[in-house]
């Protein structure tokens, strides 16, 4: 067995520059195009292949979350895939079993930790380039231009072997949120998506009842790099005092919460799950409830009348 290529879920760019021609090493740009809604219901996004082609780390290529790695036949966008489906569109990446990947984008970096959770669900070894393009252009780092990359040939296997714990489905989140079952809801969103100020461009405005908010790009610092150990430490803590209760993460479309998700694995958390259908799946339910406002005591003491 040969030592792990990767130092963990986190990678830097003069660590990746140094490792860019190792053969182990996959590269994947995860940008994809997600506009803010004009109004309620204005759900547009797009693929981010030509910002790829535009300009990119050299040897990398462009993993469509709006396209094959994506479920199309599910209710909402950006759906996952199931493992085999998801290994197959992963393959023709170039990605195969021995391999290990650096997920980036240009996009303040919820849409590489989407990759990457999604990898991290079938057991592909992965990690988040740490301020994405931005800090690989600052670092002074070459770059290609163009989808110069020849087709992949689809010779070396990439076995996906599940953990279905990663993900937690819509009945679940309603007995969480009814009390039934423990576990502690998250909220990703800004604060606007989460008390229902701003619009939203799915059904409903507002949160899931029970949610505590723990917005995903807040998480951050000005240059798009996760904030410091001991910042990420004390916002979450903020938020997650109850150290034993399983955590499921959500927003609008389950990408800011692969954000979240990356900076409590960098925390030491290992009982995280993200609710992959998030707002757009559940606000589409006349039946499933909604929350306004940031107030959970509120919100606690509604479910119990």
């Amino acid at each position: 067995m040969t030592d792990a290529l990767l130092p963990g879920p986190l990678v830097d760019d003069a660590w990746l520059a140094a490792h860019l021609d190792d053969p182990r090493l996959v590269v994947l740009d995860a940008t994809a195009l997600l506009p803010s809604p004009r109004h309620d219901g204005d759900h547009r996004s797009g693929s981010g292949h030509a910002q790829w082609a535009e300009r990119h780390i050299p040897g990398s290529r462009h993993a469509d979350l709006t396209g094959e790695l994506s479920d199309h036949e599910a209710p909402y966008h950006f759906a996952v895939p199931s493992p085999t489906a998801l290994a197959d569109a992963l393959q023709r990446l170039g990605v195969h079993d021995g391999s290990e990947v650096v997920a980036y984008d240009s996009g303040g970096g919820i849409w590489a930790a989407r990759l990457w959770w999604m990898l991290r669900s079938i057991s592909v070894p992965a990690a988040v380039l740490d301020g994405g393009w931005q800090a690989w252009e600052a670092g002074g780092h070459p770059m290609a231009h163009g989808d110069e990359t020849s087709a992949v040939r689809v010779s070396q296997p990439l076995t996906p072997v599940p953990r279905p714990e990663a993900w937690t489905g819509i009945d679940e989140v309603a007995a969480i949120s009814r009390g039934e079952r423990p576990g502690t809801l998250v909220c990703a969103l800004p604060p606007g998506g989460f008390d229902g100020s701003a619009a939203t461009r799915y059904s409903r405005r507002g949160h899931i009842p029970g949610s505590l908010s723990l917005p995903g790009r807040g998480l951050l610092d000005a240059t798009g790099r996760l904030l410091p150990r001991p910042e990420l430490a004390r916002r979450a803590g903020a938020v997650l005092q109850d150290a034993e209760s399983p955590v499921v993460l959500y927003c609008g479309g389950g990408i800011s919460a692969a954000g979240t998700a990356l900076a409590l694995t960098l925390l030491g958390r290992a009982d995280i799950s993200l609710y992959d259908g998030s707002l757009e799946e559940w606000s589409k339910d006349l039946s499933r409830p909604i929350r306004l406002g940031d107030q959970l005591g509120d919100q606690l003491g509604d479910q119990r009348r």
